[in-house]
């Protein structure tokens, strides 16, 4: 599975929408701009997450976007699928994108069998977490102290 900049855009910003969730409306430039996302990619990124049900707009002065659910009913496997597709890492795995591969037997496929797991994990993994225990994650990593010590080359 393969996360593009845009899903990795659309969680952030869900991130703001979840800090302000049951307030007003955020403006997109507002969104755009503590996300450090351009604003005409953002368009397309809060108009795919409308139409998968995510948030919801209001236009005019008082206008912008907010959560249609609560964070707690907002799966990542929901955000991720509907922008990115299948969560399987080659399509001869995929429950709902499935592609005949180009193995002469599916069924005895080494590589298949594992990919299958890789998949099961994943979506075992994002089916249950949501965008409100993210952003939980992600508070609690901001206050663990850095070590300077800790990269990886």
């Amino acid at each position: 599975m393969w996360v593009s900049k845009k899903t990795d855009y659309a969680l952030r910003v869900l991130f703001t929408l979840v800090d302000h969730f049951g307030g007003t409306p955020i403006p997109i430039r507002e969104l755009a701009r503590r996300n450090d996302v351009p604003k005409r990619f953002l368009e397309q990124i809060l108009n795919d997450l409308k139409s998968a049900g995510v948030v919801q707009s209001r236009r005019g002065v008082a206008g912008g976007y907010r959560l249609a659910k609560r964070p707690e009913e907002i799966t990542l496997a929901v955000v991720i699928r509907h922008i990115e597709g299948a969560l399987a890492p080659v399509s001869c795995v995929s429950e709902r994108f499935y592609e005949k591969c180009s193995c002469p037997d599916e069924s005895r496929c080494a590589i298949r069998s594992v990919m299958k797991e890789v998949r099961e994990a994943v979506v075992k993994i994002v089916e249950r977490l949501t965008v409100a225990e993210l952003c939980e994650r992600w508070q609690r990593l901001q206050q663990e102290p850095v070590n300077p010590f800790d990269f990886t080359i």
